[in-house]
């Protein structure tokens, strides 16, 4: 296999989609079926080999469909690309930049369709005008080799670090619009990103429990907590000087510290509506620890939340609290209980986020 080098970076040769679960299967599989030509790199040698005899196989509520398409293990890569979309476990990125990075086009660039903020790591790595933002929040999971299932869709959202405009991202909303026409493209990706950061640190509460992601946010006796847990990420937010977007119900002004109390329920409200609507009921993040039995992307995920604050000098008790109890589970010293949740009730409302030495 080998890529083919374009001009401009705007198209030219197939597009590279570097990890084919949930999200790049998910979005690769509707740039084939609209006639892109898509090359699938994936570690897993068993969904690779699937991909490569059956095709891959997208289900779920949202649509039914089978393409057809090459996929290969990362030493089988040949050749270099400019369209780049990588889409793994954001605590795989370093490594997975490691064999990416040489398949590069020198005109290329490389899309994070990931949860996190591993836009800084591959920019750090290949350069901020080689990178492209994206925030993504449908829902989709791997099932088995060579199977997606899609969800429910949720914000697609692209953007140039720097805000521009550029002929690359207007490419990338063509290509993602075939996933799903209400993507948009938005000059401050990163006021994404960091609001997906204080819902995806909810979505990790959730994932302490057996419970469903709308029926932990429904449950009126862990909202403060999950309100608390908010307001250290905005903290952090704003020290950065972020300004924070909505999206899917959740609206990041309803959980600053001065939001009004019905504000804040509302949001909870409209995200618990949001997640009703989804055939996909628990997060990755809980299938990553009830069912593939694996190491999550905690520290991937809410690990530069805690570094970012002490930077700043802002305590984090309850982001670092859910990080030690995902360990915890992660390496068979607690069970998924909602007890932890109570537990973390108690540690916040003895733990104020705002003062203090960082956690």
């Amino acid at each position: 296999m080998s890529g083919v080098e374009g001009s401009g970076g705007t198209g030219g040769g197939p597009i590279l989609v570097w990890g084919a679960g949930a999200i790049g299967g998910s979005v690769g599989a509707a740039l084939v079926r609209a006639g892109e030509e898509v090359i699938f790199v994936d570690q897993a040698a068993d969904h690779v080999a699937a991909i490569n005899t059956s095709g891959l196989k997208i289900t779920g509520p949202v649509e039914e469909y089978t393409v057809q398409a090459r996929a290969f293990m990362p030493a089988g890569v040949q050749g270099t690309f400019e369209r780049v979309i990588l889409a793994v476990k954001a605590h795989h990125t370093g490594t997975a930049l490691d064999d990416l990075a040489p398949h590069v086009a020198g005109n290329g660039f490389v899309v994070s369709a990931q949860n996190g903020l591993n836009e800084h790591e591959i920019a750090a790595r290949i350069g901020d005008e080689r990178t492209v933002g994206c925030f993504v929040n449908f829902g989709a999971d791997y099932l088995e080799p060579g199977i997606i299932h899609y969800g429910g869709r949720g914000a697609v959202v692209l953007g140039e670090l720097d805000g521009r405009r550029t002929p690359r991202v207007e490419d990338l909303h063509r290509l993602f619009s075939m996933f799903d026409p209400a993507a948009i493209v938005t000059p401050n990706i990163f006021g994404y990103l960091w609001a997906k950061l204080i819902y995806g640190a909810q979505l990790f509460a959730t994932a302490l429990t057996n419970d469903s992601i709308a029926d932990v946010l429904a449950t009126e006796r862990y909202r403060p907590l999950l309100t608390r847990l908010a307001h250290e990420i905005v903290a952090v937010a704003r020290a950065e000087g972020v300004s924070l977007e909505a999206f899917n119900g959740f609206d990041p002004r309803a959980f600053l510290p001065e939001a009004p109390a019905s504000e804040t329920a509302r949001s909870f409200d409209e995200m618990v509506a949001h997640n009703r609507k989804s055939a996909k009921s628990h997060s990755g993040i809980w299938r990553d620890l009830a069912v593939r039995k694996r190491k999550t992307e905690v520290d991937a995920q809410l690990g530069p939340i805690v570094q970012t604050g002490r930077k700043h000098g802002l305590r984090t008790p309850i982001t670092a609290g859910i990080i030690a109890r995902i360990h915890d589970i992660e390496e068979g010293r607690a069970d998924l209980d909602v007890a932890h949740l109570d537990e973390l009730n108690r540690l916040s409302d003895t733990s104020p986020a705002d003062s203090g030495a960082a956690a």
